[in-house]
C-alpha cells in the first residue's frame, strides 16, 4: 500500500477496482459487532448509502453513548493521534470525520489480508 486513500470516492474506487469492496463491508460489521453495535449493513450497499448511514450511527454515538463510541475506535483501531487532529467543536463535521477514518482503517486491513494473502 503506497499511500491510504485521502477521500471517500478514492478509498470506494480503490476498494471497487481490487474487488473488495464486499470484503471492506465485511470488516465493517465485523468491527461494529466486536463493538457490541448493533449495525449489520448488506454487502450490496450502494456506497454512498453506507457513508449516510455510517456516518449516522458514529454521530448518534458521540451525542448519546460516547463510551461506546471510544470503544470502536479502539476496536476499529482508528490512530488516537488523527482522532486528536480533528476539530471536535462540530460534531456534524467530527462525526463525519470520524466516519472517514473508520472505513480508512477498515480499508487498510482489507487491504494488507488481500495484500498478504497472496
Amino acid at each position: 500500500m503506497s499511500k491510504l486513500p485521502t477521500t471517500f470516492s478514492d478509498l470506494i474506487t480503490e476498494a471497487e477496482q481490487l474487488d473488495l469492496y464486499e470484503a471492506l463491508i465485511n470488516q465493517v460489521n465485523k468491527d461494529f459487532l466486536l463493538a457490541n453495535i448493533d449495525l449489520d449493513f448488506e454487502v450490496n450497499i450502494l456506497p454512498s448509502s453506507l457513508k449516510y448511514l455510517l456516518h449516522e450511527v458514529i454521530y448518534k454515538l458521540i451525542q448519546e453513548k460516547f463510551a461506546d463510541y471510544l470503544n470502536l475506535l479502539y476496536i476499529v483501531d482508528v490512530s488516537e493521534a488523527k482522532i486528536k487532529a480533528l476539530d471536535g467543536s462540530d460534531t456534524l463535521k467530527l462525526s463525519e470525520d470520524v466516519t472517514f477514518l473508520v472505513l480508512q482503517r477498515a480499508w487498510q486491513k482489507v487491504w494488507f489480508k488481500n495484500h498478504y494473502r497472496r
